[in-house]
């Protein structure tokens, strides 16, 4: 069955280059109208213009979609809750917010100064927050909702001068988490993507031959699948270079050792068993890990005294 997005109306920040270019060429593509949503700042987060916006909305109006451009910086709440009420106005209704927005400050965090630290997690982190809260109460009272969350491998697994935007990228799995628990009876699904893709974030990181097949339209796939009807829940994809794959965030079966004076050097000498993957879990919640911890103990934790 085709992905469509007839009659879906959505927001794709961080859209006038690159990956949110994709996306919002994409999703008008399969029939959404979309609010493309870009600052036009440089890399870094410096500067502004609602150019970048306009140019995919010309794009997508040549294509025979219907398109806004919308230069709300994503850090000014009232600017993006300014956004959504313009969609609102225009279409009355949000159905979809794909958050991918960002600005690259990259330095060892020896050397990093920590108002660049602070301008990544406001741009990525609290970027998606003001997002998400500015669509919640409409997905919310329409009773449907998809958010698709830009996360990366640099949260997931960690990469050398990224602290910043590390730290940043990991907590958008946490929102993920509890957004997608709060929005699930309201039919709101949220889901994180991992990309990497040839942007003006990564052309000086990887070799041509690299770049050359790591086009952002490989990545769009797995935005479309977050954004379309029959989404999962708090799931993350990665997408790259043609190919798609999931990363869960997994617990091992651990061990149990009794508090006593040398519980301490018991964690030391167990550390193999206590990192055994072997029969990995995956907690559905943050309950799960007291749960499994609590089963070790022998106790049941609905018991009451």
């Amino acid at each position: 069955m085709a992905v469509r997005f007839d009659n879906r109306v959505a927001i794709v920040t961080g859209a006038g280059g690159g990956l949110g270019r994709a996306h919002a060429l994409a999703l008008a593509a399969r029939g959404a109208k979309v609010v493309v949503n870009d600052f036009g700042g440089a890399l870094d987060g410096s500067g502004g213009a609602a150019t970048p916006a306009q140019k995919v909305v010309a794009e997508i109006k040549a294509a025979g979609g219907e398109a806004i451009a919308n230069a709300a910086s994503v850090t000014d709440f009232a600017a993006v809750e300014a956004m959504v009420a313009e969609a609102w106005a225009k279409w009355g209704r949000v159905d979809i917010l794909v958050c991918n927005a960002g600005i690259l400050r990259d330095k060892t965090f020896a050397k990093m100064e920590l108002d660049d630290f602070r301008a990544v997690i406001e741009v990525h982190l609290m970027g998606s927050v003001n997002c998400c809260k500015a669509v919640w109460e409409i997905m919310r009272q329409q009773n449907y909702g998809r958010i698709v969350l830009t996360s990366s491998s640099s949260g997931l697994f960690g990469n050398f001068g990224q602290s910043n935007y590390a730290a940043a990228k990991m907590g958008l799995v946490g929102l993920m988490n509890a957004l997608g628990l709060e929005g699930a009876k309201y039919n709101v699904h949220v889901n994180c993507l991992a990309p990497t893709a040839n942007t003006r974030m990564t052309d000086t990181l990887m070799p041509p031959e690299v770049l050359a097949v790591m086009k952002p339209e490989a990545v769009s796939p797995a935005v479309l699948a977050m954004a379309h009807e029959g989404a999962p829940n708090r799931a993350i994809i990665n997408a790259g270079a043609n190919g798609f794959e999931r990363t869960y965030v997994a617990m091992t079966r651990g061990v149990h050792i009794p508090l006593s004076p040398d519980s301490p050097d018991q964690v030391v000498a167990r550390w193999e068993e206590i990192s055994n993957r072997k029969d990995d879990l995956l907690p559905q919640n943050a309950g799960g890990q007291g749960g499994q911890e609590l089963a070790k103990a022998g106790v049941n934790r609905t018991t009451r005294g």
